[in-house]
């Protein structure tokens, strides 16, 4: 991909790219059936992205990926947090 790109996408969003990698990074063989390895990403993402989650919206999270089986997208977690 182009370096412009990345910097274009940093200025936008605030979150350094590096991070975003390293994030995907770590993922590609964590166990989001367990909760602690869930709690931990939600909480990663949120202060990559300067957007606290407090403890309910954290549980549901967890809740919808551990629980439910549902898998982890990025997307919908991003929905449920900027829900106010």
């Amino acid at each position: 991909m182009d370096n412009n790109f990345f910097k274009n996408i940093e200025k936008k969003t605030g979150v350094n790219m590096n991070d975003v990698f390293e994030l995907a990074n770590s993922l590609q063989n964590a166990n989001f059936k367990d909760e602690q390895t869930v709690r931990g990403v939600i909480r990663r993402v949120s202060k990559m992205a300067n957007k606290p989650v407090n403890k309910e919206m954290e549980d549901k999270i967890v809740e919808s990926i551990v629980k439910d089986g549902k898998q982890l997208d990025f997307g919908q977690i991003s929905k449920m947090i900027n829900k106010k």
